[in-house]
């Protein structure tokens, strides 16, 4: 089974009127049937999707066709009047197993399209019956059922703390972390999580679930978070494109409006630039309860430092890729260097993710970071451990790491606040 989706297609639908796009439709169908052979049927799923059905032959002879469509497709323009369009499309071949159901088969062929789609246009992924793709898919639609019920199974929080380079024993920040235990005991880590849900439409409870035991648990526990100022919940691109979600959202704030003070939703930079408007209405609303806001993995996505000026967030978390070989790569320091300036000069906060040991740790208390958070600092704990400290600094276990940060780190930032001293020297 073939998974074909055009990429592009929908500039020519936004930029003519939809009989255009109709027309080229109908010349990509017959481009493509004037390729198949006996038996193979083309069908439309809808929109600019569509599938192919091999009933017979080797698997050889469907990616053999598939490479046809794809040149059919892409070798010359579509004409509709005295105008001419380019399109090309990506495609997912599945080998099909027997006894899958059609709608897995189908799920597997889309999945294998959108792999191709996000590598380059024009390309074809194949999924061959022996991949370990065909577990994985089968282990998915078992995960989403636990997720899919009206309270999902196995969820749970971890917390990772988040210390401030300026005072480190000051203040109990930290991250709320989804975790997931399977039915065998092993954990499930977020980035299996999220994809699978994101894919399978159930982000959005899943968002809602962590929001509100969020907040549940800050009420809860407030006497012992005198030191936390802010509480890091990272909200979904999915969730955040869902109108439904931001009532919702809205509503549980409202319903725990003594613990939203702390609350800092993280949006990544990615998603918050693709649609601005939006994420500006976003951000009004959190303003209007009292809840901070963060933009995940800057320096990822678009890092269009003008939309910054538009975009009124507390923080901006540089993307642990850069901090992680920090040491590594000089352009990488140069980045996080322009980030930690800018954001100073914006009057936000800076947070490194993924700070892993005492050189990096050094390095960005050099550069005039905030606050880091990562394995340097401590790992993810239960929410039950988070209480036993008063500081972010109180769970560093590794004793080198507590002397730098307690005998060290006040030089490096006084040095690294002298007027017109370069950082890197």
């Amino acid at each position: 089974l073939a998974y074909l989706d055009l990429d592009r297609f929908k500039l020519i639908n936004d930029s003519l009127v939809h009989i255009a796009g109709d027309m080229v439709l109908r010349q990509v169908c017959e481009r493509i049937n004037q390729t198949l052979g006996g038996g193979q049927m083309l069908g439309r799923v809808g929109g600019d999707e569509f599938v192919v059905v091999f009933p017979k032959g080797a698997l050889q002879e469907a990616t053999d066709t598939c490479r046809r469509i794809i040149t059919a497709i892409s070798t010359g323009p579509f004409t509709e009047g005295e105008r001419a369009f380019n399109v090309k499309c990506s495609i997912g071949l599945v080998e099909i197993t027997r006894g899958i159901k059609e709608d897995d088969a189908v799920s597997l062929a889309d999945r294998a399209c959108r792999e191709a789609k996000s590598e380059r246009e024009g390309n074809l992924v194949i999924y061959q019956r022996d991949m370990s793709v065909f577990s994985d898919h089968r282990d998915e639609l078992r995960l989403i059922h636990r997720l899919g019920k009206a309270q999902p199974e196995g969820l749970f929080l971890l917390m990772q703390p988040i210390m401030s380079l300026r005072d480190p024993y000051g203040s109990l920040n930290f991250e709320v972390l989804l975790r997931m235990r399977d039915t065998d005991g092993s954990i499930v880590p977020a980035w299996k999580i999220i994809p699978a849900a994101e894919r399978n439409g159930r982000i959005a409870a899943i968002d809602k679930w962590v929001l509100t035991r969020t907040l549940e648990w800050l009420e809860a526990n407030a006497q012992h978070l005198k030191n936390s100022s802010y509480v890091s919940v990272n909200l979904s691109g999915g969730s955040l494109n869902d109108e439904k979600f931001i009532e919702e959202a809205f509503a549980i704030l409202a319903r725990h409006r003594s613990s939203v003070q702390r609350l800092c939703i993280e949006i990544t930079e990615s998603v918050a630039l693709h649609d601005l408007a939006n994420t500006q209405q976003f951000i009004d609303g959190l303003r209007k309860f009292g809840a901070k806001l963060a933009l995940d993995d800057f320096g990822a996505g678009y890092t269009s430092f003008s939309y910054l000026r538009r975009l009124p967030a507390d923080a901006i978390k540089i993307d642990g890729a850069y901090v992680k070989d920090l040491l590594a790569h000089p352009a990488n320091q140069s980045i996080v260097q322009a980030i930690v300036d800018l954001t100073r000069n914006l009057g936000m906060k800076c947070i490194a993710e993924w700070a892993e040991d005492i050189p990096t740790l050094d390095a960005l208390a050099e550069m005039g970071v905030d606050y880091v958070q990562g394995y340097v600092v401590s790992e993810p704990l239960a929410p039950e451990r988070i209480l036993l400290g008063t500081s972010a600094a109180d769970f560093i276990e590794d004793s080198r790491t507590v002397q730098f940060v307690r005998d060290e780190l006040p030089a490096i930032l006084a040095r690294a606040d002298q007027p017109g001293r370069d950082r890197f020297n």
